[in-house]
């Protein structure tokens, strides 16, 4: 249903929310149909990808025609007025290898901006059923419960560190902890906001992968920075290039607790 007046919070999220969901239904179809014959099913993905852009697409010209949709050329850099001013940023599969071979760890992002300032962003992980959301600025969510990252305390060996996946071809790790490489960068940052991780290492993404995660991170208290320590700026790369920096994302106040356990090679 198209909206006659300018959509507000209300609308603009139960939008996304229900989006999210018909996305997620739609997904399931082909998860975990992938080729048993090749190690990975680039035909599966491609045709799920592109039933799933279609999807978004036609769902979000039915009730907001106005919108953009990154990716859809460059962005307008200059301020627009009104509902022109509102980009979606939207990741269909987060990660593919996961889903055409049937492991859970997958899922569909969404944000909003307006003017390139962001107003929220949303992670749903159809097999899971895990739905993490956050307004930007406000509190971040697990379904309808309030998350938080893991305190900043004294690393251990029960700690987390979750990684891509190779990692070990690039650095000199003496983190006492768990390493784990779980395939999917969205759900990496969102364990990282719900305290289920005390870091995450990032590579190898783009700007439509942490759009929405980055989100609902810094909302929940967390935040990603370059190796270096150096503040990262998503909206350097509105391009759509690929991010070539090493990035991590942990709690406000800990990422020099986790990058002295990493040397790169």
């Amino acid at each position: 249903m198209e909206h006659s007046g300018s959509p507000n919070f209300e609308d603009l999220t139960r939008f996304a929310t229900e989006v999210l969901q018909r996305v997620g239904d739609e997904a399931l179809k082909f998860y975990g149909k992938g080729d048993p014959a090749v190690r990975f099913d680039s035909e599966l993905v491609t045709e799920a990808e592109l039933r799933l852009a279609d999807l978004f697409r036609s769902q979000l010209n039915a009730e907001f025609p106005q919108h953009k949709i990154f990716g859809d050329g460059m962005p307008a850099q200059e301020y627009t007025h009104g509902e022109e001013g509102h980009l979606w940023i939207y990741d269909s599969l987060d990660g593919v290898a996961n889903f055409q071979a049937g492991i859970p760890i997958w899922g569909t992002s969404l944000a909003l901006y307006e003017n390139f300032w962001p107003i929220f962003g949303m992670f749903y992980m159809p097999v899971t059923g895990d739905s993490y959301y956050a307004q930007a600025g406000q509190q971040a969510y697990c379904g309808k419960t309030p998350i938080h990252p893991a305190e900043p305390d004294e690393i251990s060996n029960e700690s987390v560190l979750l990684t891509y996946s190779r990692f070990h071809n690039q650095y000199r790790s003496t983190f006492p902890g768990k390493i784990r490489n779980l395939g999917c960068t969205a759900a990496h940052l969102c364990y990282v906001a719900h305290g289920r991780a005390e870091a995450a290492l990032i590579a190898n993404v783009s700007y439509q992968d942490l759009a929405a995660a980055q989100i609902i991170l810094k909302a929940a208290g967390g935040r990603i920075c370059k190796m270096d320590g150096s503040d990262f700026f998503l909206n350097d790369y509105l391009d759509g290039q690929r991010i070539e920096d090493h990035l991590l994302a942990a709690p406000e106040n800990s990422h020099s607790n986790i990058q002295m356990y990493l040397q790169k090679l």
